[in-house]
């Protein structure tokens, strides 16, 4: 198989990556134009992780059963309707809803596609478990990127962003359509039931989320809450710089794992913990001392500790799980990661309309430098 097909089954994770973090530069607006609070931004923003937990439990299974395509296309086209609903809501419930679809359609591409990447590139596995995860936060990163940039400077913020989203899932869909993926046999068992690994690589699945859980809670805090904190420190609601904030972030997350490709793993995953511990000593000094470059380089580590967590965690069940459970594997990696990621920046939002801005940063900040540490220590005590 030729390695352009690799990059190529890259894209459908990337262009619906694109569309999870699009609504972020957006929020202000919407708050502005609904109203609510930072606790009810952060509600919004998780309805999205509930989706994607719940897409979780099934996507990845059925994907093993049935093949890579029938899950895909169907997420795709659940996230065209995301864009449909972002583009017309006047409501929080209808941004609930649109954030629902979104983590839908995602856990069905963390699942799915990110599989058929190592499905396509089954002879280039490095250059496949590479490529999946940086389609992942490149994606993650050019969303609220191209979202703060086209609502600052074409008419009508929150529906041009997603007719621009939706040119790009169609796009996504074509792709997905000519994929040479071969439907896999048949297997009996259960449909739904809670993501995990064949026997004998729980161990390789434990390292990669003790890693990968921590990044992904920083970075979904500097999504949900980042506009807010750059509210208060710089005084500025400007869009693009949120969207270019977040942008960075992942741009780092992706530079980083072409960086330490030819680490060994586990160098790789105590590299991740150590990032985002720095970063959430950042944080704590960013709000602290008002300090826009503390937390811009708080987002850079938060992005680098996701980076790295992911290629880690991705690499370490390439290695070790037959490619007929590669997609409850993946799907297992990231229940691990994002109930986290919903729950702990949830409390920060309403621990910071109750306490204020700076405690509650710094509540969330010292919880999740605790569990980056002990990330970071389980992975360094492993045996290999």
């Amino acid at each position: 198989m030729k390695t352009g097909w690799v990059w190529l089954a890259a894209w459908p994770v990337t262009a619906v990556f694109v569309l999870s973090n699009a609504a972020t530069p957006l929020y202000v607006v919407w708050q502005r134009e609904i109203g609510f609070s930072k606790g009810t931004l952060t509600v919004v923003f998780a309805s999205y992780i509930v989706g994607l937990l719940g897409s979780l439990l099934v996507a990845g299974v059925v994907s093993d059963r049935v093949g890579r395509k029938p899950v895909l296309l169907p997420a795709l086209g659940l996230a065209l309707a995301a864009c449909a609903v972002f583009a017309t809501s006047t409501s929080v419930p209808m941004l609930m809803i649109a954030r629902l679809f979104t983590g839908i359609a995602v856990g069905a591409v963390v699942s799915a596609g990110m599989a058929a990447v190592t499905d396509v590139g089954r002879n280039h596995k490095p250059l496949a478990a590479l490529l999946a995860s940086c389609a992942m936060v490149l994606g993650a990163g050019t969303g609220p990127l191209l979202a703060g940039v086209l609502s600052e400077t074409l008419p009508g913020p929150t529906v041009t962003v997603f007719v621009v989203e939706a040119a790009l899932l169609i796009s996504a869909v074509a792709v997905v359509l000519r994929l040479p993926i071969e439907r896999p046999p048949y297997r009996s068992g259960a449909w739904i039931r809670v993501p995990g690994v064949p026997y004998g690589t729980g161990r390789q699945l434990l390292l990669g989320v003790a890693v990968f859980a921590p990044g992904i809670t920083a970075t979904s805090f500097v999504l949900s809450l980042g506009p807010s904190l750059l509210s208060g420190l710089l005084g500025t609601t400007s869009r693009i710089v949120a969207g270019a904030t977040a942008f960075t972030m992942f741009l780092t997350a992706t530079a980083v794992q072409f960086a330490v490709r030819r680490l060994p793993r586990r160098w790789i995953l105590a590299l991740g913990a150590a990032s985002t511990s720095l970063g959430m000593v950042a944080l704590v000094l960013a709000v602290h001392a008002s300090s826009v470059v503390a937390l811009v380089g708080s987002a850079l580590l938060a992005g680098a500790g996701q980076g790295m967590g992911q290629l880690g965690g991705l690499s370490l069940l390439n290695s070790s799980v037959p490619p007929e459970r590669l997609a409850e594997a993946n799907a297992a990696l990231n229940v691990g990661g994002y109930i986290p990621a919903g729950l702990l920046p949830v409390s920060a939002g309403y621990l910071t309309d109750s306490v204020g801005l700076t405690a509650g940063t710094t509540a969330f900040a010292g919880t999740l430098l605790a569990f980056a540490v002990a990330g970071g220590l389980t992975v360094v005590l492993s045996r290999r």
